[in-house]
């Protein structure tokens, strides 16, 4: 049985808040457009603070990045938009801090190949990978998020990673 309770803008925002950026993570990846990304994050939001009542309660991020993840398909689906790049500063670490020149150098050409080689991925493997490496989810809260067992999660991970190594190799050859 569902359990409801009452809940307030408040009590929403001190749960949901923390995971704004997990949240426009994925949603950035998933869409390749930092405007786009806005935009379905916001929508997310939106939903999520309707259906928040009906929330059973738990860890709060899978559901959310749940939700961000259907509203990008059903946002995808509506727009047929082409997936676009964004600049390379959009994936770098803004919390690193400062080295020296030539590392910055290395790791800003690093993390340039990572993004494009990313980018070339369809978008449910990149969601896998950024939900498991970048976000830090296990295996069974992404399989909760995509809605497939386990065993398929893993399954598509060791696929995605081998197609993002594979993508990494062609780029480096260019």
């Amino acid at each position: 049985m569902l359990s409801l309770r009452q809940s307030g803008p408040s009590d929403f925002e001190q749960v949901a808040l923390p995971y704004l950026h997990h949240a426009y993570n994925l949603a950035r990846w998933l869409a390749s457009n930092d405007q786009d990304a806005e935009d379905i994050v916001q929508e997310a939001y939106l939903r999520a603070f309707r259906f928040y009542c009906c929330f059973r309660g738990g860890d709060v991020r899978p559901w959310l990045l749940k939700i961000v993840r259907n509203t990008y398909y059903t946002w995808s689906q509506q727009n047929r938009v082409q997936q676009s790049t964004e600049s390379e500063s959009d994936f770098v670490n803004r919390d690193q801090p400062f080295g020296n020149p030539e590392e910055l150098a290395i790791q800003n050409s690093s993390s340039e190949l990572l993004r494009n080689a990313l980018e070339t991925l369809s978008p449910q493997f990149r969601e896998l990978l950024i939900l498991r490496e970048f976000e830090g989810l296990s295996y069974k809260e992404i399989a909760n998020i995509v809605g497939v067992p386990t065993g398929t999660v893993m399954s598509r991970l060791s696929r995605a990673r081998t197609r993002l190594r594979q993508s990494v190799a062609d780029l480096r050859m260019d």
